[in-house]
């Protein structure tokens, strides 16, 4: 073990270790932990990989857990009925977010989780979204690790693991125009990131004289649950896309329609299009994801090639 584990065990385990008895009534871990140790390279494939701003280190910093410290924290198991990820119930076992948060995070209080997956797709967990719904980190399915586990719900015969997130149960929270509080249940996660929430958040607030309009407002709170998963803001939000939020400005500003068309039905304007649509989005909550794009403009913006991935 490298000089880095042992001092940041020695750095962690103290907030580790007095809130070992913070259980959930369906937590069944034992009261005594060990210490934690995080590793400065990968010792496994199993192992996940953390990153952001880790308690007793420099931001920035990368570092890896094993399963097998991740299954000394306290576990919590729920029979989940409403996942979308599962055809079937399943029995899934693992962490809390806010378990994570709260050994994890430097600033634990100010702590967002940021969940990775192998094909640049984020999740973002604010604190509301945490308190609100229970996030779980999961390890087991069905008393199964990740070789066990079943494959995609869409048929791709995709693997799920080496780790997903998963809810006890999952009943929106708010709604706004036609969008409403969406779970967020990633598969594929390779890498967690404790992150300074207002720090993520602020890369997409809105800017310009309008930002504090309402409609403006919704249309941040929509893309903050909806675009920033697949589309980024410099270091910020997902990859997978490849259209940064720019060019999402660029076609709100320049076409309003294209973009309606685009967010409602992807490929009806890119046959090549990987986005799921959202032909649910009325005009209303169009109306506020296009008021709050344009807050990002420059004054000209040019139009999207029809031969553009996605």
């Amino acid at each position: 073990m490298g000089c880095a584990s042992v001092l940041l065990a020695a750095a962690l385990s103290p907030r580790f270790e007095a809130s070992a008895n913070s259980r959930s009534s369906a937590d069944s871990s034992p009261t005594s932990l060990p210490r934690l140790v995080l590793h400065p390279s990968r010792s496994s494939t199993s192992d996940l990989e953390l990153g952001g701003e880790l308690a007793g280190l420099p931001p920035g910093s990368n570092r890896y857990i094993s399963r097998d410290q991740l299954l000394a924290f306290p576990q919590v198991s729920y029979t989940v009925t409403d996942d979308a990820n599962f055809k079937a119930p399943v029995q899934i076992s693992g962490v809390s977010l806010e378990e994570l948060i709260l050994h994890l995070a430097a600033a634990p209080a100010s702590a967002m989780v940021v969940a990775i997956c192998d094909d640049q797709y984020r999740a973002n967990y604010p604190r509301a979204y945490v308190a609100a719904h229970r996030p779980v980190l999961v390890l087991t399915i069905n008393g199964q690790p990740p070789s066990g586990w079943p494959k995609d719900a869409e048929g791709h015969g995709q693997d799920l693991g080496p780790f997903l997130i998963s809810h006890p149960t999952f009943t929106p929270s708010f709604k706004i125009f036609a969008h409403a509080d969406e779970a967020q249940i990633p598969w594929g996660v390779v890498r967690l990131e404790l992150r300074s929430e207002k720090r993520v958040l602020d890369s997409i607030a809105p800017r310009g004289a309008h930002s504090a309009d309402k409609l403006v407002q919704d249309g941040y709170r929509i893309a903050q649950q909806n675009c920033f998963r697949c589309h980024n803001s410099g270091k910020e939000g997902g990859t997978k896309a490849g259209h940064p939020w720019l060019v999402l400005s660029a076609w709100a500003t320049a076409s309003p329609e294209y973009f309606a068309a685009y967010i409602r039905h992807p490929q009806s304007r890119n046959p090549n299009a990987q986005m799921p649509g959202n032909p649910g989005y009325d005009d209303a909550t169009i109306a506020a994801l296009v008021a709050y794009f344009r807050a990002f403009a420059p004054s000209r913006a040019p139009m999207p090639s029809a031969t553009e991935k996605q």
